[in-house]
Protein backbone atom coordinates (compact mmCIF):
# COMPACT_ATOMS: atom_id res chain seq x y z
CA UNK A 1 0.00 0.00 0.00
CA UNK A 2 1.45 3.34 -1.11
CA UNK A 3 0.52 6.22 1.20
CA UNK A 4 0.97 9.75 -0.13
CA UNK A 5 0.44 12.77 2.12
CA UNK A 6 -0.15 16.11 0.42
CA UNK A 7 -0.46 19.47 2.20
CA UNK A 8 -4.03 20.08 1.03
CA UNK A 9 -6.99 18.16 -0.37
CA UNK A 10 -6.69 20.13 -3.62
CA UNK A 11 -3.11 18.94 -4.11
CA UNK A 12 -4.26 15.41 -3.38
CA UNK A 13 -6.94 15.72 -6.06
CA UNK A 14 -4.32 16.84 -8.58
CA UNK A 15 -2.14 13.85 -7.78
CA UNK A 16 -5.11 11.49 -8.14
CA UNK A 17 -5.87 13.11 -11.50
CA UNK A 18 -2.27 12.44 -12.55
CA UNK A 19 -2.76 8.75 -11.78
CA UNK A 20 -6.02 8.54 -13.72
CA UNK A 21 -4.52 10.44 -16.63
CA UNK A 22 -1.53 8.09 -16.75
CA UNK A 23 -3.85 5.06 -17.00
CA UNK A 24 -5.98 6.61 -19.75
CA UNK A 25 -2.87 7.73 -21.66
CA UNK A 26 -1.60 4.15 -21.86
CA UNK A 27 -5.05 2.53 -22.13
CA UNK A 28 -7.38 4.86 -24.11
CA UNK A 29 -10.25 2.38 -23.73
CA UNK A 30 -9.73 2.04 -20.00
CA UNK A 31 -12.47 0.83 -17.69
CA UNK A 32 -12.90 3.20 -14.76
CA UNK A 33 -14.43 2.44 -11.38
CA UNK A 34 -16.22 5.54 -10.11
CA UNK A 35 -17.01 6.55 -6.54
CA UNK A 36 -19.50 9.17 -5.39
CA UNK A 37 -19.59 11.10 -2.11
CA UNK A 38 -17.51 14.17 -1.26
CA UNK A 39 -14.01 12.67 -1.51
CA UNK A 40 -13.66 12.44 -5.31
CA UNK A 41 -15.38 15.73 -6.24
CA UNK A 42 -12.11 17.69 -6.42
CA UNK A 43 -10.59 14.93 -8.55
CA UNK A 44 -13.51 15.00 -10.98
CA UNK A 45 -13.31 18.79 -11.23
CA UNK A 46 -9.60 18.55 -12.02
CA UNK A 47 -10.19 15.89 -14.67
CA UNK A 48 -12.91 18.06 -16.20
CA UNK A 49 -10.42 20.94 -16.42
CA UNK A 50 -7.85 18.69 -18.10
CA UNK A 51 -10.42 17.52 -20.65
CA UNK A 52 -11.39 21.13 -21.38
CA UNK A 53 -7.76 22.04 -22.05
CA UNK A 54 -7.21 19.00 -24.28
CA UNK A 55 -4.79 17.31 -21.93
CA UNK A 56 -6.76 14.05 -21.65
CA UNK A 57 -9.78 12.43 -23.30
CA UNK A 58 -12.22 9.89 -21.88
CA UNK A 59 -14.02 9.39 -25.19
CA UNK A 60 -13.01 5.74 -25.45
CA UNK A 61 -13.48 4.84 -21.78
CA UNK A 62 -16.17 2.91 -19.96
CA UNK A 63 -17.08 3.23 -16.30
CA UNK A 64 -18.82 1.29 -13.53
CA UNK A 65 -20.29 2.71 -10.33
CA UNK A 66 -19.47 1.27 -6.95
CA UNK A 67 -22.99 1.32 -5.59
CA UNK A 68 -26.57 2.54 -5.81
CA UNK A 69 -29.36 3.23 -3.35
CA UNK A 70 -32.34 0.90 -3.41
CA UNK A 71 -35.69 2.47 -4.13
CA UNK A 72 -34.81 5.96 -5.31
CA UNK A 73 -36.71 6.68 -8.53
CA UNK A 74 -34.94 7.29 -11.82
CA UNK A 75 -33.97 10.94 -12.01
CA UNK A 76 -33.87 11.46 -8.24
CA UNK A 77 -31.01 13.97 -7.67
CA UNK A 78 -29.36 11.76 -5.02
CA UNK A 79 -29.57 8.57 -7.02
CA UNK A 80 -25.90 7.77 -7.63
CA UNK A 81 -26.41 7.48 -11.35
CA UNK A 82 -27.75 11.05 -11.35
CA UNK A 83 -24.90 12.25 -9.13
CA UNK A 84 -22.14 10.74 -11.27
CA UNK A 85 -23.68 12.19 -14.43
CA UNK A 86 -23.55 15.62 -12.81
CA UNK A 87 -20.12 15.56 -11.15
CA UNK A 88 -18.17 13.45 -13.66
CA UNK A 89 -19.79 12.35 -16.92
CA UNK A 90 -20.82 15.81 -18.11
CA UNK A 91 -17.51 17.35 -17.07
CA UNK A 92 -15.36 14.92 -19.01
CA UNK A 93 -17.58 14.52 -22.05
CA UNK A 94 -18.27 10.81 -21.70
CA UNK A 95 -21.43 9.33 -23.15
CA UNK A 96 -23.96 8.48 -20.46
CA UNK A 97 -24.40 5.11 -22.19
CA UNK A 98 -20.77 4.25 -21.41
CA UNK A 99 -21.43 4.39 -17.64
CA UNK A 100 -23.07 1.47 -15.85
CA UNK A 101 -24.34 1.00 -12.31
CA UNK A 102 -26.26 -1.51 -10.19
CA UNK A 103 -30.02 -1.39 -10.67
CA UNK A 104 -31.44 -0.40 -7.30
CA UNK A 105 -34.98 -0.54 -8.68
CA UNK A 106 -34.82 -4.08 -10.07
CA UNK A 107 -37.70 -6.41 -9.24
CA UNK A 108 -35.13 -9.09 -8.40
CA UNK A 109 -32.27 -7.36 -6.57
CA UNK A 110 -30.23 -10.52 -6.09
CA UNK A 111 -30.29 -11.22 -9.82
CA UNK A 112 -29.43 -7.60 -10.55
CA UNK A 113 -26.25 -8.03 -8.48
CA UNK A 114 -25.24 -11.18 -10.37
CA UNK A 115 -25.92 -9.43 -13.66
CA UNK A 116 -23.82 -6.43 -12.65
CA UNK A 117 -20.85 -8.64 -11.83
CA UNK A 118 -21.24 -10.28 -15.24
CA UNK A 119 -21.17 -6.93 -17.04
CA UNK A 120 -17.97 -5.87 -15.25
CA UNK A 121 -16.33 -9.16 -16.21
CA UNK A 122 -17.45 -8.87 -19.83
CA UNK A 123 -15.94 -5.37 -19.98
CA UNK A 124 -12.57 -6.89 -19.05
CA UNK A 125 -12.54 -5.74 -15.45
CA UNK A 126 -11.71 -2.36 -13.95
CA UNK A 127 -8.37 -0.76 -14.84
CA UNK A 128 -8.43 1.90 -12.11
CA UNK A 129 -10.89 1.97 -9.22
CA UNK A 130 -11.48 5.25 -7.37
CA UNK A 131 -12.54 5.07 -3.74
CA UNK A 132 -13.46 7.28 -0.83
CA UNK A 133 -13.39 6.26 2.82
CA UNK A 134 -16.24 6.23 5.30
CA UNK A 135 -15.70 7.57 8.80
CA UNK A 136 -16.24 4.04 10.15
CA UNK A 137 -13.76 2.53 7.69
CA UNK A 138 -16.20 1.41 5.02
CA UNK A 139 -15.50 1.54 1.28
CA UNK A 140 -18.33 1.60 -1.21
CA UNK A 141 -21.17 0.49 1.09
CA UNK A 142 -19.28 -2.41 2.63
CA UNK A 143 -20.13 -1.65 6.24
CA UNK A 144 -18.16 -3.01 9.23
CA UNK A 145 -18.52 -6.83 9.44
CA UNK A 146 -18.64 -7.17 5.64
CA UNK A 147 -16.99 -10.29 4.28
CA UNK A 148 -13.55 -9.56 2.91
CA UNK A 149 -14.39 -11.80 -0.06
CA UNK A 150 -17.86 -10.30 -0.70
CA UNK A 151 -19.34 -9.72 -4.13
CA UNK A 152 -21.93 -7.23 -5.36
CA UNK A 153 -24.96 -7.58 -3.10
CA UNK A 154 -27.72 -5.92 -1.07
CA UNK A 155 -26.54 -4.18 2.12
CA UNK A 156 -28.33 -2.49 4.99
CA UNK A 157 -26.79 0.87 5.81
CA UNK A 158 -25.76 1.63 9.39
CA UNK A 159 -27.21 4.55 11.27
CA UNK A 160 -23.79 6.23 11.19
CA UNK A 161 -23.54 5.99 7.41
CA UNK A 162 -27.06 7.35 6.99
CA UNK A 163 -26.22 10.24 9.32
CA UNK A 164 -23.06 10.95 7.34
CA UNK A 165 -25.05 10.97 4.09
CA UNK A 166 -27.97 13.01 5.42
CA UNK A 167 -26.18 16.17 4.26
CA UNK A 168 -27.07 15.15 0.71
CA UNK A 169 -30.74 14.84 1.68
CA UNK A 170 -31.23 18.23 3.30
CA UNK A 171 -30.03 16.95 6.67
CA UNK A 172 -32.95 14.51 6.93
CA UNK A 173 -31.65 11.10 8.06
CA UNK A 174 -35.08 9.58 7.47
CA UNK A 175 -34.84 10.46 3.77
CA UNK A 176 -31.65 8.43 3.31
CA UNK A 177 -32.51 4.94 2.04
CA UNK A 178 -31.84 2.05 4.39
CA UNK A 179 -30.60 -0.29 1.67
CA UNK A 180 -28.24 -0.21 -1.26
CA UNK A 181 -26.59 -2.43 -3.82
CA UNK A 182 -22.82 -2.31 -3.58
CA UNK A 183 -19.79 -3.90 -5.14
CA UNK A 184 -18.25 -6.26 -2.61
CA UNK A 185 -14.75 -6.09 -1.23
CA UNK A 186 -13.78 -9.10 -3.31
CA UNK A 187 -15.10 -7.33 -6.42
CA UNK A 188 -13.15 -4.16 -5.64
CA UNK A 189 -9.92 -6.10 -5.08
CA UNK A 190 -10.09 -7.38 -8.66
CA UNK A 191 -9.41 -3.90 -10.06
CA UNK A 192 -5.94 -3.67 -11.55
CA UNK A 193 -5.19 -0.43 -9.74
CA UNK A 194 -6.91 1.33 -6.83
CA UNK A 195 -6.73 4.97 -5.75
CA UNK A 196 -8.35 5.97 -2.45
CA UNK A 197 -8.76 9.61 -1.46
CA UNK A 198 -9.44 10.80 2.10
CA UNK A 199 -9.37 14.35 3.42
CA UNK A 200 -10.15 16.07 6.70
CA UNK A 201 -9.50 15.31 10.34
CA UNK A 202 -12.81 13.44 10.68
CA UNK A 203 -11.32 10.68 8.49
CA UNK A 204 -8.08 10.40 10.52
CA UNK A 205 -9.18 7.50 12.81
CA UNK A 206 -10.44 5.48 9.84
CA UNK A 207 -7.26 6.21 7.89
CA UNK A 208 -5.08 5.01 10.76
CA UNK A 209 -7.12 1.81 11.13
CA UNK A 210 -7.10 1.17 7.37
CA UNK A 211 -3.39 1.77 6.80
CA UNK A 212 -1.69 0.72 10.01
CA UNK A 213 -4.18 -1.54 11.74
CA UNK A 214 -4.82 -5.24 11.19
CA UNK A 215 -6.80 -6.49 8.23
CA UNK A 216 -10.23 -6.88 9.74
CA UNK A 217 -13.87 -7.00 8.71
CA UNK A 218 -14.45 -4.36 11.40
CA UNK A 219 -12.52 -1.95 9.17
CA UNK A 220 -13.51 -3.05 5.66
CA UNK A 221 -11.06 -0.68 3.95
CA UNK A 222 -8.17 -2.50 5.65
CA UNK A 223 -8.58 -5.26 3.07
CA UNK A 224 -6.85 -2.91 0.62
CA UNK A 225 -3.59 -3.84 2.34
CA UNK A 226 -3.83 -7.09 0.38
CA UNK A 227 -3.92 -5.40 -3.04
CA UNK A 228 -0.62 -5.05 -4.93
CA UNK A 229 -1.30 -1.59 -6.43
CA UNK A 230 -3.14 0.70 -4.02
CA UNK A 231 -2.36 4.39 -3.67
CA UNK A 232 -3.89 6.13 -0.65
CA UNK A 233 -3.87 9.92 -1.06
CA UNK A 234 -4.35 11.99 2.11
CA UNK A 235 -4.24 15.61 3.14
CA UNK A 236 -2.39 16.51 6.32
CA UNK A 237 -5.45 16.43 8.63
CA UNK A 238 -6.48 12.98 7.40
CA UNK A 239 -2.93 11.72 7.98
CA UNK A 240 -2.60 13.30 11.42
CA UNK A 241 -2.91 10.04 13.40
CA UNK A 242 -0.54 7.92 11.30
CA UNK A 243 2.39 6.56 13.29
CA UNK A 244 4.60 6.30 10.20
CA UNK A 245 3.61 9.58 8.55
CA UNK A 246 7.21 10.80 8.31
CA UNK A 247 8.23 7.55 6.64
CA UNK A 248 5.44 7.85 4.06
CA UNK A 249 6.58 11.39 3.26
CA UNK A 250 10.20 10.25 2.89
CA UNK A 251 9.23 7.39 0.57
CA UNK A 252 7.20 9.71 -1.68
CA UNK A 253 9.89 12.39 -1.82
CA UNK A 254 12.48 9.82 -2.86
CA UNK A 255 10.34 7.81 -5.27
CA UNK A 256 12.19 7.17 -8.54
CA UNK A 257 10.96 9.25 -11.46
CA UNK A 258 10.10 6.15 -13.48
CA UNK A 259 7.62 5.08 -10.78
CA UNK A 260 5.76 8.38 -10.70
CA UNK A 261 2.64 9.05 -12.79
Amino acid sequence: MEVVIRPTAAEGSCLAADLVESVVATTPRAVLGLATGSSPVGLYDELGHRVATGRVSFAGCRAFLLDEYVGLPTGHPQRYRSVIDEIFVRQVGMSSDSVDGPNGNASDLAEACVEYERRITEAGGVDIQLLGLGSDGHVAFNEPSSSLASRTRLKTLTRRTREDNARFFGGDVAAVPRHCLTQGLGTILEARRIVLIAAGVSKAPAVRAMVEGPVSALVPASVLQLHPRVTVILDEPAASLLQLADYYREVWENKPAWQRP
